[in-house]
């Protein structure tokens, strides 16, 4: 799955262009090098976001088969380390 979906199929943007926009300026990094969305996620890889004020890190569990998946499922896809 694509780096910008999968960070929408998961909730943590609220929308895919946000996703690409912040792949676009190099905020994202997966697996500690800044990444594009369309990099295909992996069980297994760690994916890095930095914010204005903070970074959270996080490592991919599971690949979601669905489009949307509830925010209280987000635990079976995702880590916050």
């Amino acid at each position: 799955m694509r780096l910008d979906k999968f960070l929408n199929v998961v909730n943590i943007t609220k929308r895919r262009s946000i996703s690409d926009d912040m792949c676009k300026s190099g905020v994202v990094s997966l697996n500690g090098v800044v990444a594009k969305g369309a990099k295909v996620v992996k069980i297994g890889d760690k994916i890095t976001i930095k914010f204005l004020t903070k970074e959270s890190n996080y490592e991919v569990l599971d690949i979601p088969t669905s489009k949307n998946t509830p925010k209280s499922d987000q635990a079976r896809y995702i880590k916050e380390l």
